[in-house]
């Protein structure tokens, strides 16, 4: 297996981790709809209330544990390329990736026969759809002057990278692949359980 990553960014781009979503980052989440118009009016309305958009067209995503997903995204930021936008939902990370990885994640991690080692992830593409947080957490949509209440499941998503550009980079399948087994790698070895008993000498 080639270890060598081949998407390159710039080092700003890789240390941009932002919390909220800049307009620029809104419209491209918007894009991922076939009704763009209409999902902006929903967020001019209810700016802190979680959306559910569709894949496969903007994004794809990796629905990874915690655990995992935070060891996934330390490779990706210390030793990789960096991230694109990623997301915590009910205790789930969803990294925010090329349209087409969904498809080809699952294969790759077969063929390198690293399946096994990598705890179970879902993979969403095209026909899927997720939920992603509000563009504004409930705590910041006064100070951005955006609607009035805030909707009660919205503490259960966040953005850990937030949408701030119209042309995101997004990480491949190649990218998450090489991720996935380092994050594998780094897991800590697990213990052999100490024996009930030893038998005595004679």
């Amino acid at each position: 297996m080639t270890h060598a990553v081949t998407e390159v960014v710039t080092e700003a781009q890789r240390r941009r981790h932002t919390s909220y979503v800049t307009p620029e980052g809104a419209e491209w989440l918007a894009s991922a709809s076939a009704f763009p118009r209409s999902v902006r009016a929903l967020w001019s309305a209810r700016p802190t209330a979680p959306s559910v958009l569709p894949c496969g067209t903007a994004f794809d995503v990796v629905n990874l544990s915690a655990l995992f997903g935070r060891r996934l995204l330390e490779q990706l930021w210390a030793s990789g390329p960096g991230s694109g936008p990623v997301a915590v939902h009910r205790g789930r990370l969803l990294l925010l990736v090329a349209p087409g990885t969904a498809q080809r994640l699952p294969y790759l991690l077969d063929w390198e026969e690293w399946g096994e080692a990598v705890p179970p992830m879902l993979c969403h593409g095209s026909g899927d759809a997720v939920t992603v947080p509000p563009l504004y957490a409930p705590q910041d949509a006064a100070g951005a002057g955006q609607g009035s209440g805030c909707d009660p499941g919205a503490g259960l998503s966040r953005w850990l990278v937030a949408p701030d550009t119209r042309h995101p980079w997004l990480p491949g399948a190649d990218v998450v692949l090489w991720a996935c087994v380092r994050a594998a790698r780094s897991a800590p070895a697990k213990t052999v359980p100490a024996l009930v008993s030893t038998p005595g000498t004679a």
